[in-house]
């Protein structure tokens, strides 16, 4: 396992072809975190395709949902959106947070029901923007 020097994160020198794949390259702690939040996405978003995309595993339902990867020293749930987390500032207060990631400690998982929340949340997000695109036709 190779430490990527440009932004401290943790993957293999290959490109995962699946996210199984991604997460067999994974170093435990982190990979069993990783795998909780995966199961949390998969059942918020049962009818999301899962792909690797930017080498970290994504969620696409009507366009990207989040994705997920594992750095040196966190993890990070990324939802795809610019705007989105400022919705959430004072349920996430206790994290670290990037414009659209939340980082976490490699063995402490999110909350399921916060991850459950802002999976759904970023579904009604997409479908509401593909209605409005609809729309315009």
């Amino acid at each position: 396992m190779k430490a990527d020097s440009r932004k401290g994160g943790v993957r293999s020198n290959r490109k995962p072809e699946n996210v199984d794949d991604y997460l067999a390259s994974v170093p435990q702690p982190a990979r069993d975190t990783l795998i909780k939040l995966r199961k949390l996405i998969r059942a918020a978003a049962p009818d999301a395709d899962e792909k690797i995309s930017y080498r970290m595993p994504t969620y696409n339902q009507l366009g990207g949902l989040v994705g997920f990867a594992a750095f040196k020293n966190h993890c990070s749930l990324f939802v795809m959106n610019g705007s989105f987390l400022d919705k959430y500032r004072n349920e996430l207060n206790s994290y670290e947070m990037t414009k659209s990631a939340i980082h976490f400690p490699i063995g402490k998982p999110l909350p399921a029901g916060l991850v459950k929340k802002i999976v759904r949340a970023r579904i009604a997000e997409n479908a509401e923007k593909a209605e409005r695109k609809k729309r315009k036709r």
